[in-house]
């Protein structure tokens, strides 16, 4: 059993920055492709950036570009997503997940394990 667990989320003014972090408990997370998802309770969980298990591809939501980075340290077993220049509408539960494939995948279905969540809360 992967167990993620995320931190890093709070409360910050529109404009300001965040870092969160995920950390797996398991070794083997570092041939895992890692992502993070974000959650609107009256959506399905939104994809927001994801890495591959080397690092060496990433993807964003076309909403993020330019702002928000992914980023890995295998050797820690963590993952983390810098964010910069919130806005207000990017208030929401944060999620960390692990794919088996290893790829920077952008569907949250291809996700096996899941993080319980971080609050992210951007004041307007």
């Amino acid at each position: 059993q992967v167990q993620l667990v995320e931190s890093g989320g709070g409360l910050v003014q529109a404009g300001g920055s965040l870092r969160l972090s995920c950390s797996a408990s398991v070794r083997a997370a570092i041939s895992y492709g890692m992502g993070w998802f974000r959650h609107v309770p009256w959506k399905d969980r939104e994809f927001v950036a994801a890495i591959s298990w080397n690092g060496g591809n990433a993807y964003y939501a076309d909403s993020v570009k330019g702002r928000f980075a992914i980023s890995r340290v295998n050797a820690r077993n963590t993952v983390s997503l810098q964010m910069n220049i919130l806005i207000a509408e990017e208030t929401d539960v944060y999620y960390c997940a692990a794919n088996l494939d290893g790829v920077a995948d952008t569907k949250n279905i291809e996700y096996a394990y899941w993080g319980r969540g971080t609050q992210v809360t951007v004041s307007s």
